[in-house]
């Protein structure tokens, strides 16, 4: 098959993006008869329909569906480099999606995106938080933040800040002195995490936490034990406040229990200039490396 026409793959990725002729007309200030024709250009090289043309507008068939799949990302991220490198600069713009733990979104990522975006104000972002491991470039983000990411030949990306775990109490609960048996004590744990010993002071000290909750979200269980219902296995990136006002007091921290937080992008990609500016902003925002969240 002789080489597609650019120009005709980004005709179609516009008219599909925008659902028509008319508005992928108007956004691009090129006549409706322009795209019309490059986009009957594509479907006679190709030989399949990719659009059903109706007195009530255009849809995708399924193969036009199939290539919009595949062609939108990789489209957008050549123009990007195209519009850059035509004005001479990198310079960050367009949308850019975010895949976010909900944790971390709840109580940093709208306060850290106001900021990046009054740093580059042609940049619109959309953030989706969710506590599950998104497909980059299944689901269309530029950039994912997520804690101990495994190794994945797909992403590239960089550590940003790390977080300790820490076992905390209310005051009204005293710290048993370290002995050569597990202490039970009463705990609030996650719900999905299995029951375990937590070693403290270099393992002088072995709590068996016995659950009185189980709860499915570190910040009901930070609520829980201000409220003296256990102790609580938490990050210390949320509880670092209580503690400096001495409503939680910290018994000791979880070795081997440290977490790191990275933003990654896929290295299949072009880094466009809005992902470079994006990493870089978020290492920024932890310059010693320590995670605190406020709250």
């Amino acid at each position: 098959m002789e080489h597609m026409d650019l120009n005709a793959l980004t005709d179609f990725n516009l008219v599909a993006t925008h659902g028509g002729l008319g508005k992928a007309s108007r956004a691009s200030k090129r006549s409706k008869a322009t795209l019309s024709r490059r986009i009957a250009m594509l479907e006679e090289q190709l030989g399949i329909r990719l659009i059903e043309r109706s007195s009530t507008g255009l849809e995708l068939t399924e193969s036009g569906q199939l290539l919009f799949s595949r062609i939108e990302g990789p489209i957008n991220e050549v123009l990007d480099a195209m519009t850059a490198a035509s004005e001479g600069l990198a310079r960050p713009r367009g949308q850019l999606r975010i895949a976010a733990p909900m944790l971390f979104s709840q109580l940093a990522l709208g306060q850290l995106c106001a900021r990046f975006r009054a740093l580059y104000p042609e940049v619109t972002l959309e953030v989706v938080a969710e506590d599950r491991v998104a497909n980059l470039v299944d689901e269309r983000f530029d950039v994912a933040i997520r804690p101990n990411p495994r190794p994945d030949s797909a992403l590239v990306g960089r550590c940003f800040a790390r977080d300790r775990s820490l076992v905390v109490a209310a005051p009204s609960l005293s710290k048993p002195a370290a002995g050569p048996h597990a202490v039970r004590v009463p705990a609030v744990v996650m719900a999905t995490r299995p029951g375990t010993t937590w070693e403290l002071d270099g393992g002088r000290l072995t709590l068996e936490p016995v659950p009185v909750m189980r709860l499915s979200s570190l910040l009901m269980l930070r609520d829980a034990a201000l409220a003296g219902a256990g102790i609580a296995l938490l990050p210390a990136s949320i509880v670092w406040q209580q503690i400096s006002r001495g409503e939680l007091v910290e018994w000791g921290t979880i070795e081997r229990k440290e977490v790191e937080l990275w933003v990654l992008h896929t290295s299949r990609r072009l880094a466009s200039p809005k992902v470079s500016a994006f990493v870089e902003f978020m290492c920024q925002q932890y310059p010693d490396g320590h995670l605190m969240l406020p709250g």
